[in-house]
């Protein structure tokens, strides 16, 4: 195998194969990230048995071969190289890399024992990248971090038409997420739990093409495999078992209180009032017409307060948030005005974003979060 190819095109290619690999392989083979050179194309493809990764690039095939190496090792390596073009050969069992004076010999991996990539599933749909990536980052931060739970620990995609509903909760908060979409077929329906942290990767990647397919399980006799593909990469990852939250039914119908305050201010406020909140201690949001206050700390702790301008809708009405948890929501929202629905300071409260303040607060996203119960 010889080729040469464009540095930053090897190493935009060769970390978009290697994001996924493991840090600790059950078998050496694993950390290998497969090199294909044929026809005027250099194929990169990485798989630990759960998710693949596929890049295909323009290079300069001097010799068709195929080698595997270690992709960690080839991705620090080809993020540092100098910008010129790379020469990559193979030599017996080593890997040559060569960058202007810069030379690496890499050791190869037994190909034989690379298991085969699994099948990119047929398209169900598609979608543009950005908007795909900001849907997927908008519902991600609900997801939960415990691989315990594992159920907790995904997205659940759920297809209905045109219609994609993304949904992730950990329990304490519960984000939710409507788009349009351009469905393969009429009438289609389809439900899968893609892990968050391989949808939030896959999504950050494929935010620049103009065009992401998406392959879910189950609408094309391939049980248990989502796949995404654009811009000439393609990744599928295999999906959770388990039955997620029945969500829709926390959802408030109605509220009793509608608060709108600038999205901004409140983030800025929330982030200076929570300096002296110690770990796990909730930071106090008390609306009354016209005025919000948002106060941390009690008795002889550090203490701070603060006030906005706040329209309100409904009784005056004073809860209490993680502030973490609160900040993730405002962040997610994309909207200069933050809408928050009350039906009482011990029940779950909805964060909404509103384009004006004249506007009424659309249903594309929506952050439910609960309240920490405060003591007397």
């Amino acid at each position: 195998m010889k080729f040469r190819v464009e540095r930053d095109v090897l190493a935009d290619a060769v970390a978009w194969a290697a994001r996924s690999l493991p840090a600790r392989p059950p078998v050496p083979v694993l950390a290998g990230l497969m090199l294909d050179a044929r026809d005027g194309r250099l194929v990169l493809s990485s798989f630990d048995y759960e998710v693949s990764a596929r890049v295909e690039v323009a290079a300069d095939i001097a010799e068709p071969g195929v080698a595997l190496v270690s992709g960690r090792l080839l991705a620090d390596i080809s993020r540092s190289l100098p910008g010129r073009p790379v020469d990559v050969a193979t030599d017996a069992a080593k890997v040559v890399v060569t960058c202007g004076s810069s030379r690496f010999t890499l050791l190869t991996l037994p190909v034989e024992d690379y298991p085969a990539l699994p099948e990119m599933p047929g398209a169900s749909g598609s979608l543009r990248g950005d908007v795909f990536a900001a849907a997927v980052a908008q519902v991600s931060v609900a997801a939960g971090r415990d691989d315990t739970l594992p159920v907790l620990t995904g997205v659940r995609l759920e297809i209905e038409g045109e219609k994609i509903t993304m949904a992730a909760t950990d329990r304490y908060r519960l984000a939710v997420r409507d788009l349009a979409w351009t469905p393969e077929q009429s009438g289609l329906s389809a439900i899968a739990l893609v892990p968050a942290r391989t949808l939030s990767d896959t999504a950050k990647a494929l935010a620049g093409a103009d065009k992401v397919t998406v392959a879910l399980a189950g609408t094309n006799g391939a049980e248990g495999l989502v796949g995404f593909e654009g811009g000439g990469r393609r990744t599928t990852s295999r999906l959770l078992d388990g039955e997620f939250p029945k969500y829709k039914s926390l959802l408030p119908s109605e509220s009793a209180s509608v608060a709108t305050v600038e999205t901004a201010s409140l983030v800025e406020s929330v982030r200076r009032v929570a300096l002296v909140a110690e770990r796990n201690t909730p930071i106090r949001l008390s609306f009354s017409a016209g005025e919000l206050t948002l106060e941390a700390g009690t008795g002889d702790e550090a203490q701070a307060s603060e006030s906005l301008d706040a329209a309100l809708d409904g009784d005056d009405i004073s809860i209490a948030f993680n502030p973490a948890y609160l900040l993730d929501g405002l962040g997610a929202l994309d909207a200069p005005q933050a809408e928050l629905r009350f039906t009482s300071s011990t029940r779950p409260a909805v964060l909404a974003g509103k384009e004006t303040a004249e506007d009424t607060a659309g249903d594309d996203y929506r952050y439910l979060l609960m309240p920490v119960r405060l003591s007397g």
